[in-house]
């Protein structure tokens, strides 16, 4: 079966700043004591780990100094009153803990229990509460922290639970500030942060749940979330019924160019799950070598081989929507072909090797979606990889805003950009990291697009769909999954009612 990598998470997200500041504020306007939502996360976070522990009855909290701190020491007494063995290591110095976090370590010392330093060590198969650092943190790990982290992070059969975020973890981008606790369950609090749903998000949270704590509906309403996440609620509000009396014209024509020579099925793949997605008339361009393989894959699909000088006009001419890239290549053949797709006023997605093309000869684009994974995208951007990853918010807007395009950046936690908003896809898994899922994701879009669709809904919608079969197909395992395996799920998919 397919793991479960999030839990009933709200779609708003928000960057960690803005949960800090405006927490208090909207908890006095339901005249809750900070104190109380306090107890309330200690509390949620406790109900997660007796639902998840399998029963486990030790338990060792580490405690920093400010209120993620405090949150432990809450469990701490809930866990100790539930009659658990409970050890917490108090880093850091104690004099810093003031506030509501002296409050919670007073009710721990005054109940009986005692705080120990990191010397004392951590057993093996215990449950382990990470609630040292929080949200704040603006700098790399340091000092005692690093030697906990490490310490949490080899313990033998541990079950790392973290308090609203993995230690370490930066909640705007999702990636380790110099190390980070590796959680195998995360419950965050009032408001998702955008980090913790992409970026290296996935291998540190673990499964990842929420908890409102009471003022996270008034929350969303009193601030501004900077993304949203995707809904599969959108599939059925995207896709509604058709007409009884729809004809294949209504569902649009899409026209895939790609599958240059030794190639054939990238643009197989996309044609295919562009008309498992919808599209009423599906056509190929591809290397006159492939025509004929190409035809005999897909029964259903118009294909025509070309050269690269030929005159695609006519083709570009009957088309709602192109797609190029999938198995194009980089040669005088694709560059040729997509010069010509470019002049062309008409929705189109360029993936694969036309991101390639396009970093060889950058130019401002119309009417685009663009798919790159992040070394594409580091190419179209001239930096690095790890320039991408490090922040891929800032990587997609930066995509869509040099390019003039819809920026779809592929990777854990897809972010899509349309210059002015910000989306993340939370479907999928790690399955899905094999060869021609770019290609399905492609088809897919351009299925969409033909069906009248926006360039940002169906990129948004599409990697969503995408996510989910993915997901459908890994009833079987993720290990082994191959691209076409999505294929019935997708049509599954695009028809909920």
């Amino acid at each position: 079966m397919t793991r479960t990598y999030s839990v009933n998470l709200p779609q708003k997200l928000f960057k960690a700043q803005q949960v800090r500041e405006n927490e208090p504020r909207v908890a006095a306007d339901l005249s809750i004591e900070m104190f109380t939502l306090m107890e309330n996360a200690g509390q949620a976070m406790f109900d997660m780990v007796t639902k998840h522990s399998e029963q486990r009855c030790s338990m060792t909290v580490l405690c920093g100094y400010g209120n993620n701190g405090g949150d432990g020491y809450i469990v701490a007494r809930l866990a100790k009153i539930a009659g658990w063995q409970v050890k917490l290591i108090q880093l850091g110095d104690c004099n810093k803990i003031t506030g509501d976090a002296a409050t919670a370590r007073t009710l721990w010392l005054e109940g009986g229990g005692k705080s120990y330093d990191i010397g004392e060590g951590i057993e093996p198969n215990t449950v382990v509460i990470d609630a040292l650092l929080g949200t704040g943190l603006n700098g790399n790990v340091r000092g005692q922290f690093i030697e906990a982290i490490e310490l949490v992070n080899k313990t033998q059969n541990a079950f790392v639970c973290s308090v609203d975020i993995p230690s370490g973890l930066n909640a705007d981008t999702g990636q380790p500030m110099g190390c980070s606790i590796k959680a195998d369950l995360t419950c965050t609090f009032v408001g998702l942060k955008q980090g913790m749903v992409t970026g290296l998000s996935g291998d540190y949270c673990g499964k990842l749940h929420f908890a409102g704590l009471g003022i996270d509906e008034a929350f969303e309403q009193a601030v501004s979330a900077v993304a949203q996440c995707s809904n599969a609620s959108d599939i059925e509000k995207e896709l509604p019924p058709r007409k009884r009396a729809c004809h294949k014209g209504n569902n649009g024509h899409v026209l895939l160019i790609g599958g240059n020579k030794g190639l054939s099925g990238a643009i197989r793949m996309a044609a295919k799950a562009c008309m498992r997605t919808g599209a009423g008339l599906v056509s190929v361009l591809t290397v006159e070598a492939n025509e004929s393989i190409v035809a005999a894959d897909c029964a259903e699909v118009m294909v025509r081989g070309i050269c690269g000088n030929s005159d695609i006009n006519v083709f570009l001419a009957k088309a709602d929507v192109i797609v190029f890239g999938p198995g194009s290549g980089v040669n005088d053949w694709s560059k040729v072909l997509l010069q010509k797709v470019l002049a062309v006023n008409k929705p189109k997605i360029i993936d694969a090797d036309g991101l390639n093309l396009l970093a060889l000869d950058p130019v401002k684009l119309s009417q685009c979606i663009i798919t790159p994974h992040p070394k594409e995208a580091a190419r179209m951007l001239s930096c690095s990889v790890k320039d991408i990853q490090q922040n891929r918010f800032e990587s997609a807007a930066q995509l869509a805003k040099s390019w003039g395009a819809v920026a779809l950046l592929k990777g854990f936690g897809t972010v899509i950009n349309d210059g002015s908003s910000t989306y993340v896809n939370t479907s999928g898994n790690p399955g899905m990291a094999t060869a021609g899922m770019g290609d399905v994701l492609s088809g897919i879009i351009g299925g969409l697009l033909a069906q009248g669709l926006s360039l940002r809904r169906a990129a948004t919608l599409g990697a969503l769909i995408h996510g989910a079969a993915g997901d459908a197909a890994a009833a079987e395992g993720e290990r082994g999954m191959m691209a076409t395996d999505l294929l019935p799920h997708i049509r599954a998919l695009v028809n909920p009612f």
